[in-house]
């Protein structure tokens, strides 16, 4: 498995540079409006669809339930791309519903949890200021929009490019191991 991944290095570090590229332009533009957040994610999850679909077929060597599942990842990421285009309004007032939900949900459930757990976890309020915190994250996406979209773009912004620089560290280190590996 190792010996395939260095072979393939090059595929990780390109998801890894995506990844940085669309945290770049979330966080370079912050006064963007959310379709544009959304015309720029439909990019990237269009072009990380057509690298998984690549490397589904390009990869010979992985099992069939591997690439299998590499071209599922690859088919819902082409799949999202295009629908973002086709519905892109929808999609950003969808995205924003879906997470002040959760964020209401979850903030109500932490809530719960610290008044259920203060008998028997030192330091439950924590989890009763998270509660808070994500409960007022969920109101303000319902009550301000705008100003949820611009929160949403940073922390996907810090997001892609924390996860781009994991991949291109390891598609580099995978690199470094190309042939130095032996045949097991």
């Amino acid at each position: 498995m190792l010996e395939r991944l260095t072979q393939h290095w090059w595929l990780i570090a390109l998801r890894g540079l995506l990844a940085i590229i669309f945290g770049v332009i979330a966080l370079a533009w912050p006064g963007i409006t959310i379709a544009a957040l959304v015309f720029v994610f439909g990019i990237y999850a269009l072009a990380d669809g057509v690298v998984s679909l690549y490397s589904a077929v390009a990869r010979r060597d992985l099992a069939g339930s591997d690439r299998g599942w590499l071209a599922l990842q690859g088919v819902l990421g082409v799949i999202v791309g295009v629908l973002v285009f086709i519905w892109p309004a929808i999609t950003a007032l969808i995205l924003l519903v879906l997470i002040a939900a959760w964020a209401l949900v979850t903030g109500v459930l932490q809530i719960v949890a610290s008044f259920t757990l203060r008998r028997q976890v030192r330091n439950e309020w924590w989890l009763l200021i998270g509660g808070i915190l994500s409960i007022i994250a969920g109101i303000i996406l319902i009550v301000r929009p705008g100003v949820g979209a611009i929160a949403l773009i940073w922390v996907i912004g810090i997001y892609a490019i924390v996860y781009g620089i994991a991949q291109l560290i390891l598609g580099f280190r995978l690199r470094g191991m190309t042939g130095r590996l032996r045949p097991a």
